[in-house]
């Protein structure tokens, strides 16, 4: 990029014309458009599409200096007064122009409205008025200033409201919150380049708006300051800015404004002849000293943010208009005909069923990569495992170590009869076997409900996902899900009662487990009688399988100890098979009726549901919901601004690339 600068003469004639029209030597050929590509995107409103801009933001405190610093730059008239002038953001487009005659016009609420030198300030005051409404109240609306004039560097500026911290007459009590909102929205952006302006007459450090901007930029790298009322304080002022107590990452620039009835280019001379000979202010560098320097470091700035941002913003722009038209092709059509309201009901269901069958069946997530909830294999394969656990542990509670066969010998002792004295009762063991299926019987209900709950939540979810483009099919298509699950869930509940009340009043195995685990445990059999026999023993005995227990109190019931024992061991060995028969039919009863749900039911009821006697569900989807005619209008808008936000930047890139290769 070509260098700026101001060439030195002793030849007074040539101070006197860097003095008089030092903006133009600002200009270079090469900034122009890409500063048009910005202006224009940001009169296209692009950054409501969420992209931001470069955007040279003014920002300082009440009484600041600021607006005397853009009328140096801008070589016009703002508005003055006490308290608030600059009630709305207005965004200062700054353009050389080759014609002596200036072009003075401001853009707002959709319509251009031209003005001069001498009436700029009441016009900027007029549409102040019927943006932000009379008075003194403020508001985030833009008002957009064109300005046309010879010598004016090509610069595009947001000047922001002066923060103030105390409301006066006529102001709203949170005036200050209002302001901070709006300042700190257009300087949070990284891509904004923030203009502090600073009076020479205060402690940088206890400025708002040096507080302001270091929460958004704490090292400085994007904050520039000038230094107004340099003439009024100027002890100290070299001290001030080269000490940089307050991170300015991009400098300072120490200026003179506009005095009285001065012109513009009386207050450039003073300026210069200020700086030049003032004992103090003379030994500031020359470098960062003057409006010409400011606007030679803008312009350098400006042009190099936006460089730098190009890319960026083209990258965005293609990304937000294929995600765009994306959704918009996701959307459905207008549909003119019940058979094209079928057909698009028909591919709804479709979707959401192969949906369902990749999360549900066959384990598959890609659709819900980060939504844990939506892996529902693993989720009910941890269901299932923590209804196993809660079964096996309920029966551990269950089962005293201090109470050690008193179960089994009550029974037997009830269940005696005129028979022989080694045969170990059926009923007596029937007997043991319901009490242990009572007490865990309301676990595989609690079960089935809780599954069926979770399944009903994901086949509800991916339903109204599918169809979120016809709302009003969505309550008829919720309605039909709850139903049929709500039977199928009766149904499940019924299957496993019915299983549990088997398991109760059967005792029947062929699983060679049940005799294995049964002979192991009987080896413990002849330790047991042994301390049964002989007193001498210790009453505490370690039995494989259920620790240490107490049998002191079973000598006294030595007639039934040995078949209680048998019993207990039987029984131990008979209930891992009944736990795993428990868990094992309920796992297999609940895929099966999940591929049942998917594979056929959920179709077909929601299809009666839909095309039944009182269902009028495809009638419906003939008229489109407004929420939807919304939504497409909205997308069709934002792909129209894109494209046109992207047209702007090719033909810009294309007048670089002409104008590189000219070069």
């Amino acid at each position: 990029m070509a260098k700026f600068g101001f060439e030195g003469s002793d030849n007074e004639d040539t101070k006197l014309s860097a003095v008089i029209a030092p903006l133009v030597l600002s200009y270079n050929d090469r900034i122009r458009p890409l500063l048009d590509a910005i202006d224009k995107l940001r009169h296209l409103q692009v950054m409501k599409e969420g992209i931001e801009l470069p955007t040279i933001v003014v920002v300082g405190d009440q009484s600041s200096g600021k607006s005397s610093v853009l009328e140096s730059l801008a070589g016009i008239s703002l508005p003055r007064g006490q308290g608030i002038c600059t009630r709305v953001p207005l965004i200062m487009r700054l353009q050389h122009h080759s014609t002596p005659n200036p072009e003075l016009h401001l853009e707002y609420h959709n319509k251009t409205i031209p003005t001069n030198e001498t009436h700029i300030a009441e016009a900027i005051n007029m549409a102040t008025n019927e943006i932000a409404g009379d008075g003194k109240g403020i508001s985030n609306a833009p008002l957009t200033l064109v300005v046309k004039k010879q010598g004016v560097p090509d610069l595009t500026m947001v000047d922001l409201p002066g923060i103030t911290r105390v409301p006066v007459h006529g102001q709203p009590e949170n005036i200050y919150e209002q302001i901070s909102s709006i300042i700190m929205e257009y300087i949070k952006p990284k891509e904004s380049i923030i203009l502090n302006v600073l009076s020479a007459t205060v402690d940088f450090p206890t400025c708002e708006s040096i507080r302001m901007s270091q929460q958004v930029d704490k090292t400085g790298e994007r904050t520039l300051a000038v230094v107004t009322k340099s003439d009024k304080a100027p002890e100290g002022l070299l001290e001030k800015v080269t000490a940089d107590d307050v991170n300015i990452g991009l400098g300072y620039v120490c200026v003179r404004n506009r005095i009285g009835e001065e012109s513009y280019e009386e207050a450039r001379m003073e300026e210069a002849a200020l700086f030049e000979s003032h004992h103090l202010l003379s030994k500031i560098d020359k470098s960062i000293v003057g409006v010409p320097v400011l606007a030679q470091k803008l312009v350098q700035i400006q042009a190099s943010i936006i460089a730098k941002c190009l890319p960026d913003i083209v990258k965005k722009i293609n990304e937000k208009l294929h995600a765009n038209v994306s959704e918009l092709n996701k959307m459905p059509q207008n549909l003119s005909s019940t058979a094209e309201a079928m057909t698009a009901f028909m591919r709804i269901l479709g979707s959401a069923k192969e949906s369902l069958k990749k999360i549900l069946l066959r384990g598959e997530f890609d659709e819900y990569p980060d939504e844990n909830e939506m892996h529902c294999t693993a989720r009910m394969a941890e269901m299932l495992n923590e209804y196993s656990k809660e079964l096996q542990q309920t029966c551990e509670k269950k089962d005293s170590t201090d109470c050690f066969l008193m179960e089994e010998i009550r029974v037997l002792e009830e269940a005696k009869g005129i028979a022989l004295p080694n045969f170990l009762p059926r009923t007596a063991f029937l007997n043991v076997l319901q009490r242990k299926v009572k007490q865990i019987s309301s676990i595989p209900v609690e079960f089935v409900i809780k599954g069926w709950k979770y399944i009903e939540e994901v086949v509800i979810f991916v339903l109204m996902k599918h169809s979120t483009n016809y709302p009003q099919l969505q309550s008829s298509t919720r309605r039909a899900a709850q139903d049929l699950i709500a039977k199928m869930k009766e149904i499940s509940i019924y299957r496993v009662m019915e299983i549990v009340e088997m398991e109760k009043v059967i005792d029947y195995t062929c699983n060679p487990e049940y005799m294995t685990a049964w002979g192991q445990l009987m080896v413990n059999q002849e330790t047991f009688m042994k301390v049964m026999k002989d007193h001498s023993k210790p009453t505490q005995l370690v039995l494989e399988g259920f620790g240490q227990v107490e049998v002191g109190h079973l000598r006294q019931h030595s007639a039934v100890v040995e078949q209680a024992f048998d019993m207990k061991m039987r029984m131990a060995a008979y209930w891992k098979v009944v736990q795993q028969r428990l868990v094992d039919n309920l796992a297999l009863h609940l895929l099966f009726s999940v591929q049942n749900l998917v594979n056929r039911e959920m179709e077909e009821e929601i299809v009666n549901e839909l095309m039944g006697p009182h269902g009028g569900g495809i009638e419906r989807m003939l008229e489109e919901s407004p929420s939807v005619s919304v939504k497409r209008d909205r997308l069709n808008q934002s792909i129209k601004l894109l494209r046109d936000s992207k047209k702007v930047v090719a033909e810009i890139m294309d007048r670089i690339t002409a104008n590189a290769n000219g070069d």
